[in-house]
């Protein structure tokens, strides 16, 4: 489902216009009239060189599929699907572990908590008496703030910055968001953080188009009528079943309805209006599993030495997160840079895949530079 049957297109002064057809972005470059690019997340677009023949705009929708742990976002005209994507949220990594994923939001918050806890304890001085020991004052009850988690907040922001990107190449007019439910209050407290966070999500979102609630029960008709299809065994699996066809669907609403009618020999409900599914570049979005610059690592080496641990300097002239290439025995790999080795034997550079998987370790004398670190690792 990568084939592309429209094209964002921005005017000389860099303003959106209507996507076109590749047939036509093929004859302005090679006519000397647009130049090709590719935005940050992955997208293909062409910027004109001259002055276009005209500056209308049509609906273009953006449809919100949002789940736990990924989300499916989807651009949709009347007449054509222009991009979608799969966005693994960095807040709640899927893992088989029974513990935290030390590389999502909630697993780093956790072990910097520990590790709190532990130089904490070992400034206190346990022979004295207690009222003398260095205890710090008690917090009484200043931790009731109206903020997001930040494994929430985290997943709203990749969502935001895919539609912040897309906006600059797109006209958008309206984002179509699925209510995720759990808007009521619990046991005299507040609503649930998830539900903080999607009221968070689209007061930002409000300031790139209008904001259009969809209800999660309406969805399953929508695709149905669609003729698209849902994967409901596998959240994880990267495919536009999962989450993007959802999204397809929530943006259709804009253009169909499943309305009423009442003549004098019958009455029921019927489809009104068109809207039509093409093929349509499909991008995994992920983010690095990046570790912040740490005092040192947990355990000690030989010596009683205290390695050094996160941080996204190498002495290489490349950071983590850097997308290269690698040309190895007429082969061409491409990852990004998550790390690296500097000993008196060994000099390498890892790279990995957008799953954060690596590929291997590589001589920095044979990697190239292609784009600076975005925070984003992008798959189409």
């Amino acid at each position: 489902m990568n084939q592309v049957t429209r094209v964002p297109v921005l005017s000389l002064n860099g303003n959106p216009l209507m996507p076109t057809t590749p047939a036509r972005v093929k004859k302005w470059i090679k006519a000397g009239k647009a130049v090709g690019k590719r935005n940050k997340v992955g997208v293909f677009y062409v910027q004109l060189l001259c002055e276009p023949s005209g500056y209308e705009t049509q609906e273009i929708v953006v449809g919100t599929d949002r789940g736990k742990a990924f989300t499916g976002i989807a651009f949709q005209t009347k007449l054509a699907t222009i991009a979608l994507f799969h966005a693994c949220l960095p807040g709640f990594y899927k893992s088989k572990k029974i513990s935290k994923d030390r590389q999502s939001v909630t697993g780093k918050m956790a072990k910097r908590a520990e590790l709190r806890h532990i130089r904490r304890g070992q400034r206190i001085n346990r022979k004295v008496p207690f009222n003398l020991r260095n205890h710090r004052q008690k917090r009484f009850s200043n931790r009731r703030q109206n903020k997001l988690p930040p494994s929430v907040r985290a997943n709203r922001e990749m969502e935001l910055r895919i539609l912040t990107e897309m906006s600059k190449i797109l006209p958008l007019t309206e984002i179509r968001d699925e209510s995720c439910g759990g808007n009521y209050k619990k046991n005299g407290f507040g609503i649930s953080p998830v539900t903080v966070g999607q009221e968070w999500f689209r007061l930002q979102a409000s300031k790139i188009a209008v904001v259009v609630e969809i209800d999660s029960l309406d969805t399953g008709k929508y695709r149905d009528h669609l003729g698209l299809v849902k994967n409901k065994k596998d959240k994880s699996e990267q495919s536009a079943e999962t989450h993007a066809n959802d999204a397809i669907a929530l943006a259709s609403t804009a253009f169909i309805e499943y309305k009423k009618f009442h003549t004098a020999s019958s009455h029921g409900h019927h489809w009104i209006g068109e809207c039509k599914v093409t093929k349509a570049p499909f991008i995994v979005v992920t983010r690095p599993k990046l570790f912040r610059r740490k005092l040192h690592q947990e355990n000690y080496l030989k010596g009683g030495v205290l390695k050094r641990q996160g941080g996204t300097i190498t002495p290489f002239c490349f950071r983590s997160g850097d997308y290269v290439q690698i040309q190895k025995k007429g082969e061409v790999i491409r990852g990004w840079v998550g790390g690296f080795t500097n000993s008196g034997k060994t000099k390498n550079i890892s790279v990995y895949d957008h799953n954060w998987l690596r590929t291997g370790q590589f001589n920095p004398h044979s990697v190239k530079l292609i784009q600076r670190s975005s925070r984003l690792c992008v798959a189409i």
